[in-house]
């Protein structure tokens, strides 16, 4: 069983955002619209196929307050946690949506809070599905996507990096409309 069949079997429905598929041509795009609290959206285009990818709202997972004081931002995550498996790569894509450009330590404790769920997961899985390497050659992504209410215009990072592989390294963009999924990896 593939790492992402297990995730969608882990995982309930109603704490993921299904794909959206259409015809161009004679082949199928996907794509995704990621919707924060009914108030705005994102549209990724380029996406894996169904059977490769997993979109989960990282914010459903109630905050663990009857456990942790939450001083540090322990309590925290993104709102969107994107899983593919295909024959290129294996990416953890974490998301964090933003109307205005959002302060950048607190969209670091919210990265990283995604980034713990995703190790919870990764820990459910090996002990009960008994997959001694679930979701252990996945390499991360972080990105904080901001100024979503603004006019729809090109997409620009804020600054120029190579890797955003932690939290601290996030890739910055204004948000345009649409993004292309190999462009946030």
């Amino acid at each position: 069983m593939s790492d992402i069949a297990i995730l969608k079997e882990m995982i309930k429905e109603t704490a993921t955002v299904a794909l959206e598929e259409r015809q161009e041509g004679k082949r199928l795009k996907y794509s995704v619209t990621l919707e924060e609290k009914d108030i705005y959206s994102v549209t990724i285009d380029g996406m894996p196929k169904y059977d490769e990818v997993i979109i989960i709202k990282a914010d459903t997972f109630v905050a663990p307050r009857d456990i942790f004081n939450g001083s540090k931002g322990e309590c925290k995550r993104a709102d969107f946690v994107i899983i593919t498996d295909t024959d290129k790569e294996k990416i953890i894509l974490c998301i964090e949506m933003k109307k205005t450009k959002g302060e950048k330590k607190a969209i670091i404790k919210q990265l990283t809070g995604a980034q713990c769920f995703v190790a919870y997961c990764k820990e459910i899985g090996k002990a009960f599905w008994h997959k001694q390497n679930f979701l252990d050659t996945y390499k991360y992504s972080f990105v904080s996507i901001g100024h979503i209410s603004l006019d729809k215009k090109k997409t620009r990072p804020e600054r120029s990096t190579d890797t955003h592989n932690s939290p601290d390294l996030m890739l910055r963009i204004n948000y345009s409309h649409p993004l292309q999924f190999n462009h946030l990896i």
